[in-house]
C-alpha cells in the first residue's frame, strides 16, 4: 500500500466504527490487565464469562491476594491453561502490591516484568488503559497486516514495528482495535469475507485475486 492508501484504509475503518473498543469486559486498569493476561489462547467471550464472577469479589490486586490462589484458580477453571494463568495472575498481584502500591504501572518494562505479561499484553494495557498508540499484534492483526500488504512481517514484532512505521499518527490510538475487529469478523483466517470487505480495494490479496 502507498501512504495515501494506508490513510484511506484506516479512514474507511474509522468511518464504520469511530470508537472501537476491546471486547474484554473491565472497569479499571487492573481488571483490564487481568483479563488480557487470561485471554491468551482463549476467547474474549470465555474470559468475560469467568471474570464477571471473579471481578465481583476481587477487582483489585489486594482483594485477589485476599481471595487466595485456590479460589482464584476455581474462578477461572473454564479458561484454557487456567492453572498456570492463575499462578501468574496471583504472582502479578503480589508484585503490583509490593512494587507499585497496588497500581498498574504506566511503563512497558515494568509491565513486562510481571508474570504472564508479554509484549502483546503490555501493548494492550498501554493502549487501552493509558491511550498510547501502541500496536498489540495478535493472530488477527498479524493476518490482516500480512494479507492486505499493510505491514508485512515474519514475526509479531516485525509486524508491530512495520505498523508503527506505516500507520498515520491520527489513526494510531485505535489502529490495532480496527485491525483486530476486521480480522475477527471480516478478514477471517479460512474464509475471508472479501465481497463484504470495505477495504478490499486496497488489499494486496484481493487485488491479486481480481487480476487472475
Amino acid at each position: 500500500m502507498t501512504d495515501a492508501e494506508v490513510d484511506a484504509f484506516f479512514a474507511t475503518l474509522a468511518a464504520a466504527n469511530p470508537q472501537p473498543q476491546t471486547e474484554l469486559e473491565y472497569s479499571n486498569p487492573f481488571e483490564l490487565l487481568a483479563a488480557v493476561l487470561l485471554s491468551a489462547q482463549a476467547t474474549d467471550v470465555g474470559v468475560n464469562k469467568a471474570t464477571r464472577r471473579l471481578f465481583a469479589v476481587a477487582n483489585t490486586p489486594q482483594r485477589m491476594l485476599a481471595l487466595g490462589l485456590p479460589a482464584l484458580t476455581e474462578h477461572i477453571r473454564t479458561i484454557g491453561l487456567y492453572r498456570n494463568k492463575a499462578r501468574n495472575l496471583f504472582e502479578t498481584c503480589r508484585l503490583l502490591v509490593e512494587r507499585h502500591a497496588g497500581q498498574v504501572p504506566h511503563d512497558r518494562a515494568a509491565l513486562e516484568a510481571l508474570p504472564g505479561v508479554g509484549r502483546k499484553t503490555a501493548n494492550v494495557v498501554l493502549n487501552v488503559a493509558f491511550g498510547e498508540p501502541t500496536m498489540a499484534v495478535d493472530t488477527h492483526v498479524f493476518r490482516v497486516s500480512n494479507r492486505t500488504g499493510l505491514a508485512p512481517g515474519r514475526t509479531p514484532l516485525e509486524v508491530e514495528q512495520a505498523l508503527l512505521a506505516r500507520v498515520p499518527a491520527r489513526w494510531g490510538e485505535h489502529a490495532h482495535h480496527w485491525l483486530i475487529l476486521h480480522g475477527r469478523y471480516t478478514c477471517l483466517a479460512r474464509q475471508p469475507r472479501c465481497p463484504a470487505c470495505p477495504v478490499a480495494r486496497w488489499c494486496a490479496t484481493a487485488r491479486g485475486a481480481a487480476s487472475n
